[in-house]
């Protein structure tokens, strides 16, 4: 069975940093895409970055200039680096894998079970 274990969240103060590490492990076919989605109280969860295997990447405009995504696609780890945190960056940070499926057409989505970034003074 998949997992996604995630590592690397915590609590820093505005303007500070952190980065984010997520690996995937067990019977995945191919993977097509790996990302970061976040989640904060009462709020819909959005996406932050992603990056598919090809290397092309996406950004929510929140934090375009500020994080960067990257992925070591030998060993399906995905990161994320957070620099110039701001408190609306205080959210549960989830990682996202799509993957090809063994059948044609088909397609599997598996969720790590978050990380807490708190940034605050």
């Amino acid at each position: 069975q998949v997992q996604l274990v995630e590592s690397g969240g915590g609590l820093v103060q505005p303007g500070g940093s952190l980065r984010l590490s997520c690996a995937a492990s067990g019977s995945i076919f191919s993977i097509y895409s790996m990302g970061w989605y976040r989640q904060a109280p009462g709020k819909q969860r959005e996406l932050v970055a992603s990056i598919t295997r090809d290397g092309m990447t996406n950004y929510a405009d929140s934090v375009k200039g500020r994080f960067t995504i990257a992925s070591d696609n030998a060993k399906n780890t995905v990161f994320l680096q957070l620099n110039s945190l701001k408190s609306e960056d205080t959210a549960v940070y989830y990682c996202n894998v799509f993957s090809d499926s063994e059948y044609p057409g088909g397609m599997y989505d598996y969720w790590g079970q978050g990380t807490q970034v708190t940034v605050s003074s």
